[in-house]
């Protein structure tokens, strides 16, 4: 039996850790927030082989679906999305006929256990602040820690190269938004612009969650609510199988170009 020794224990982290960083400073998908859409993006591309890393600023993965409904931690998916929790073997009831009523915590952990054993590389605390672009099209995203961001410290930021960067940021739709603050009205929404998500409609913003998620520019994926958020439709509380289906679409649009 070995004496534990607190240098080596650190030693292993730094090392380990930036093998890790540094395998991912190119890759073939870079993802920016770890809600649902995310997560589910992240597991299919990782599947598939490809390359992905995935940059959540909070400490925990999940976005909102830890919470639930206003912290009632039970989040309903509807029977569209019924395959996906089967996918992720997440325990589920049917509450009334379409409405599948499941526990959010083992929701969330199940999904990231599968995205980890796909291959998924986690960077938590890691927020983007910028995008690289070269000839008009996202090439990666511009990072550095959470902390720095939050405290305002001048500390200069990494890159971080990707064939296709995606924003599932949720409602704030963040890399988006610097999209539009560097290059004016040229997204691809019908103004050019980010047009900000309409009010509370859960039966259309189910559907109109999966029909928004694509391309926002060239490089750039939308998923989630960040699509909803960026070409103007609605939100739809806690229910989850719209931002499901999102994750798997952005997935396998993504698939296809690579």
């Amino acid at each position: 039996m070995i004496t534990l020794d607190e240098t080596t224990i650190s030693q292993a982290i730094i090392d380990t850790f930036q093998r890790k960083l540094i395998d991912n400073l190119d890759v073939d998908v870079a993802i920016v927030g770890s809600g649902p859409s995310g997560l589910v993006a992240s597991y299919i591309l990782a599947r598939a082989g490809k390359k992905t890393a995935l940059f959540e600023r909070k400490l925990t993965l999940g976005g909102g679906m830890w919470g639930g409904g206003m912290m009632f931690n039970q989040i309903v998916v509807q029977d569209k999305g019924l395959s996906l929790l089967e996918e992720f073997r997440i325990r589920h009831k049917e509450y009334r006929p379409g409405y599948f009523v499941a526990d959010s915590i083992e929701a969330v952990t199940s999904i990231c256990s599968a995205a980890a054993q796909a291959g998924v590389t986690f960077f938590n605390l890691m927020s983007a602040e910028d995008i690289m672009c070269r000839d008009d099209k996202v090439t990666g995203l511009v990072i550095n820690w959470s902390t720095v961001e939050m405290t305002r410290l001048h500390v200069d930021p990494l890159c971080i190269r990707s064939g296709y960067v995606i924003d599932a940021t949720g409602h704030p739709a963040e890399i988006v938004k610097i999209v539009e603050q560097k290059f004016g009205s040229r997204l691809k929404t019908q103004t050019g612009k980010m047009m900000g998500e309409k009010p509370m409609h859960a039966d259309l913003g189910e559907d109109e969650v999966v029909e928004n998620t694509g391309l926002a520019y060239p490089g750039l994926y939308v998923c989630g609510m960040a699509a909803n958020a960026t070409f103007g439709a609605h939100r739809m509380g806690p229910v989850f199988g719209g931002m499901l289906l999102s994750g798997q679409r952005v997935a396998e649009l993504i698939l296809r170009e690579l």
